[in-house]
């Protein structure tokens, strides 16, 4: 009897943890249904975006980062590099075009690239970010995207792409907010199974996003950026 009620109590409580997400999902998409004005994208001091930028990873790999800026037409170098890192703050639209959030104007998602992942992963993201001021629909940018990496316009990934997200500015979405600090690999196809990521006990997180064509690995990691604790690691 008490291990039926304890099922009960389980199966109750996962059922409004799927409900709270789909009530989340259905006000971000009501929220988020169109692209916000460009200024709301914007942030108004190139120096502070520089600075958050960097946030993403320890200074000992940013402060030799290559750092770029958004503006209106995209982004633009703002500091030259000497380590072949770089590092940008990420807005929404660096996520899938069916995530809910994809327009949110608060997304700020400091991230520093390794030198292979900015050769050859962040390019799609720049691209993207083009099309978004250009004023182009969800479905033109996935079709433009996709078009570009069958023609091979767009870098095929490289062994070894990875980055960091270790801002304790980060803002990733309005749900998770600042999350926990990260790293992420990138791996060309649907690898999720060969890594074994999201088994029991395994600490490897993935998502696959095959608008890009890589598998997404993540791991987090105990500390921010600048080296303060990070929340309980607890998956």
């Amino acid at each position: 009897m008490l291990k039926r009620e304890i099922k009960m109590i389980a199966f109750v409580a996962l059922v409004q943890i799927v409900m709270a997400g789909a009530t989340l999902s259905a006000r971000a998409q009501a929220a988020y249904a169109a692209m916000a004005p460009v200024d709301e994208y914007l942030m108004a001091d190139a120096n502070s975006e520089i600075a958050l930028a960097r946030s993403g990873a320890p200074a000992s790999i940013s402060d030799g980062a290559e750092v770029m800026v958004l503006g209106r037409e995209g982004y633009t170098t703002a500091a030259k590099g000497t380590n072949g890192f770089l590092c940008i703050v990420e807005r929404g639209w660096g996520a899938a075009t069916d995530e809910p959030e994809f327009w949110n104007p608060k997304i700020r998602a400091p991230i520093c690239f390794n030198p292979q992942a900015a050769r050859s992963f962040a390019p799609i993201y720049l691209m993207k970010t083009k099309l978004v001021l250009a004023g182009k629909s969800k479905a033109e940018i996935l079709a433009a995207t996709s078009s570009a990496l069958d023609r091979k316009d767009l870098p095929a990934l490289e062994p070894g792409s990875m980055c960091y997200m270790m801002s304790k500015q980060q803002y990733l979405n309005d749900e998770g907010k600042n999350w926990h600090p990260h790293v992420m690999i990138f791996v060309a196809g649907d690898a999720a199974k060969s890594w074994g990521a999201d088994q029991a006990d395994s600490p490897v997180i993935v998502a696959n996003d095959p608008q890009e064509r890589a598998t997404i690995f993540m791991l987090w990691v105990p500390r921010w950026s600048d080296g303060t604790p990070g929340p309980p690691m607890i998956h």
